[in-house]
């Protein structure tokens, strides 16, 4: 992540479509709108591009509601297909980006200037942003502070990953989840007794919605549609309290029983499983009544639960009896118990099922269970008290508390009668244990390839880049001014959805026309397709006030005043507020340092301004929060500032 090598590794990737792009208008093809029926059906823009036997038809249709419109969400998709026989182009990865349409010159469409646009994009170049990003990912990383960092792996700056955004929270977060569409993030924050919910897209928080007693463990049921969160409570308040998914509303609460709460799922989303440590017991839920079926005894200390959709069984591990019972899918009884041995703790299944493993602190030890016939068939000696499991598609990723080894066992290599073959690397030099208290989040998470991931090391404040197959990790993000606990990505890429159809939802923040530049690496091939969205007229309401500065982009000095001027006005009536006398300016230097806030006064009838001073250079931001207006860091515009540490035409007129 920081250095050249991982630049260039971007780079590549981006080519291919699965690494982060940069920004900037490009050319539009030409439109063409659905005709206009008698029947209200959604309203679609298509357009159809051939060159060299390729034929892509591009398609982009209302998600919500029957046009696209700001706001809403849209389905984006290119078929490609063979011009000579029409077979579809399977496996490929396309490049694509969505940004605010421009003129630059030229005729729509024109394939040099869009090339040009391309080439600029894929140079990483810092402040060069899309809209959209359709093919690439962020890095975020959970902070021991509240706060999230969003981290683009793509731009350098002075040798140094660019900190994309900064997602403030209300509280200090414990553990995560995604959305099925991978839109939000819902982040659980005990202290609070809520759960913040996260706009992917955006980067920022939309809800903070009650969440009972202490909730810690999040977890998302396989069909999208509930948010389940482990309260670990006192007496009736342990349980697990439900969450809708898209209205974002506490639709329940089950008492469960004592102790920390895992949760699992059937693959079908009918029965939950949730551990009840202290009780020595896993609950078993119906979903769709959101009713507690039973209580299974499974031994006195239940640490984890995993799912198995091919033996359609769950799987327990109790850390003190060292069993792991096996709770059938379809009796909901135990079906079997595996004796091991005492000090069992985290367990997870293979995403193809096939294997279950579950991490022994006290031994050192991993055990293998195929789900074939449950039965182990490997015990993997690793060092270091492993407590933390993850998969891609070809390894198991193991993380101890005493080592900053991580273990790579070979999947292909597991079964009865096998040795398996395992790796390691250095994520760091520390162990993660001497960073203190750690949260539920996994250190690791595996990249959009599936053939890498990111390891985040509590002890160094690192998040490291692996590539697998290599010895050690080929790049690093230190996190600045943060404490860094855990790290997942946002998938922006285009994925096959069926045989040669690449597709992706978005949400398209404002109105216009927009360009979608597609790239394809084999042929080299680039073409700009349009399309447009109307007004949202339920987002832009009389009475619904906003912030617009009235000066231009501020350059400021360090140790001088610099005065921020702005307007309070209403996007539809176009009037200027006058008279408020809550207006505050809060500004920092990026990522989140030297924070600081002053009040605004009104100099003139409607303008209102504040003077901001700064102790170090650097880019710093500044926001307008006023609580009578509801203008608040989250829907608010700001402001970004370049300071120096001296004048500029000073320093031009000493020639440096």
């Amino acid at each position: 992540m920081t250095g050249k090598t991982f630049k260039a590794l971007a780079i590549a990737t981006a080519i291919w479509g699965i690494g982060a792009i940069g920004h900037g208008p490009v050319l539009a093809a030409n439109e063409v709108v659905a005709p206009a029926t008698t029947v209200a059906v959604p309203q679609g823009i298509s357009d159809r591009f051939v060159r060299d036997g390729l034929v892509i038809d591009f398609q982009a249709t209302p998600v919500e509601g029957s046009e696209i419109m700001e706001g809403l969400l849209a389905d984006v998709r290119f078929s490609i297909t063979q011009e000579a026989t029409g077979e579809p182009v399977k496996g490929i990865f396309p490049a694509a980006w969505l940004d605010v349409g421009a003129n630059i010159g030229g005729k729509a469409g024109e394939t040099k200037e869009c090339r040009d646009k391309v080439g600029l994009y894929l140079k990483g170049i810092v402040g060069i942003r899309p809209m959209l990003d359709l093919n690439g990912y962020y890095v975020l990383v959970l902070n021991k502070d509240p706060s999230i960092s969003v981290v683009d792996p793509m731009v350098n700056m002075a040798g140094r990953t660019s900190t994309y955004a900064i997602i403030l929270l209300k509280r200090p977060p414990m553990d995560w989840a995604r959305s099925k569409d991978e839109k939000q993030l819902f982040v659980s924050m005990p202290v609070a007794d809520e759960i913040a919910v996260v706009d992917a897209d955006h980067f920022k928080v939309t809800h903070n919605v009650p969440a009972g007693d202490n909730p810690t463990r999040v977890v998302v049921q396989p069909d999208g549609r509930y948010v389940w969160i482990g309260n670990n409570g006192i007496g009736k308040k342990s349980g697990v309290t439900i969450v809708d998914a898209e209205s974002f509303k506490p639709v329940g609460f089950i008492a469960t029983g004592r102790g920390h709460h895992e949760i699992t799922f059937s693959d079908d989303s009918a029965h939950a499983f949730v551990t009840n440590r202290d009780d020595g017991s896993v609950s078993v839920i119906d979903v769709a009544k959101l009713e507690k079926v039973k209580d299974l005894a499974i031994g006195k200390q239940v640490l984890s639960v995993g799912y198995s959709a091919l033996a359609k069984a769950a799987y327990v591990a109790d850390g003190k009896t060292g069993q792991i019972a096996i709770i059938d899918g379809k009796t909901l009884e135990v079906r079997k118990r595996i004796q091991s041995h005492k000090g069992l703790g985290p367990l997870r299944v293979s995403p193809d099922g096939r294997w279950v493993m579950t991490a022994n602190t006290l031994k050192d030890q991993v055990l293998v269970i195929d789900t074939s016939n449950d039965q182990v068939v490997n015990s993997i000696d690793v060092t270091g008290e492993p407590f933390q499991l993850t998969f891609s598609r070809s390894f198991a990723y193991v993380r101890g508390l005493s080592t900053a080894k991580v273990h790579l066992i070979n999947l292909s290599s597991l079964g009865e009668g096998k040795k398996p073959i395992v790796n390691t690397f250095e994520a760091g030099n520390k162990a993660p244990k001497l960073a203190g208290d750690l949260p539920l989040a996994d250190t690791m998470t595996t990249a959009t390839t599936d053939t890498s991931a990111f390891v985040v090391n509590p002890a160094d404040n690192t998040t490291y880049f692996y590539m697998e197959g290599m010895n050690a990790p080929m790049s690093n993000y230190k996190s600045f001014g943060h404490v860094a606990r855990a790290a997942k990505l946002v998938d922006r890429s285009l994925k096959e959805v069926e045989p040669g159809v690449y597709a992706t939802k978005v949400r398209l923040p404002v109105d216009g026309r927009f360009d979608v530049a597609l790239m394809l690496d084999t042929p080299n091939l680039v073409h700009c397709f349009s399309m447009t969205a109307t007004r949202n007229p339920t987002m832009h309401q009389a009475g619904s006030w906003g912030v617009e500065f009235v000066s231009e982009r501020e350059q400021g000095v360090v140790g001088e005043a610099t005065p921020l001027r702005f307007r309070i006005v209403d996007p539809v009536t176009e009037e200027i507020k006058q008279g408020v006398t809550d207006a505050v300016v809060s500004w920092y230097r990026s990522p989140a340092f030297d924070r600081r806030q002053a009040a605004a006064v009104e100099v003139e009838p409607g303008v209102y301004e504040v003077e901001m001073s700064f102790a170090a250079p650097g880019a710093h931001f500044a926001f307008v929060q006023i609580p009578s207006l509801k203008i608040n860091q989250e829907n608010s515009r700001f402001r970004s500032i370049r300071v120096t540490g001296t004048r500029v035409a000073d320093a031009d007129a000493s020639g440096k």
